[in-house]
């Protein structure tokens, strides 16, 4: 079929010039190069991670510790003495050892805390910070009851096994 007849049977509005093909300019603009990007802020590669020995250590001595102390404050409270010395005294040396772990715990945070402006690092699993969170709560705890004890009796229990607690 010829232009002519396309173009009887085609609208009124067409034209011929509407029939010719449509030619396009096409430019090709070439991408700017970036310059290589730089490394502006690494971490540190040390202990603070929560991953060293001393992180992994105040995990498990936190995550025993914390619960004697519960045990050990029930205890107090409810007896007015603290746990018994248990076979050949393992289970009050337990009692003396958690109680030097939350210390030593809190102490550490704090220490982190006025060097870094922040507390201890989660640590694997998140278990450093809930040891930390813990053993804070332990402190609270100590110092309750031990308040209470000492407004109650007058004193709290010593150290050792007295004649008074397991005599």
């Amino acid at each position: 079929m010829d232009a002519a007849k396309m173009l009887l049977l085609s609208p009124p509005s067409a034209s011929l010039s509407s029939l010719k093909p449509h030619s396009f300019i096409l430019t090709y603009k070439r991408p700017k190069l970036q310059p290589p990007l730089k490394v502006l802020a690494m971490a540190k590669e040390t202990s603070e991670s929560g991953d060293g020995v001393a992180a992994k250590a105040a995990i498990a001595g936190g995550l025993v510790a914390n619960p004697v102390i519960a045990w050990s404050l029930y205890t107090l409270k409810t007896t007015g003495c603290g746990l018994p010395p248990g076979p050949g005294g393992s289970i009050g040396a337990l009692e003396g050892v958690s109680y030097l772990v939350v210390v030593g715990i809190v102490g550490w945070s704090l220490y982190t805390k006025a060097k870094t402006g922040s507390g201890l690092p989660n640590g694997p699993f998140g278990l450093l910070g809930a040891v930390e969170g813990l053993s804070f709560l332990s402190l609270l705890a100590i110092l309750v009851v031990f308040g209470l004890q000492f407004l109650q009796n007058g004193s709290i229990p010593g150290p050792l096994p007295s004649d008074q607690c397991f005599g």
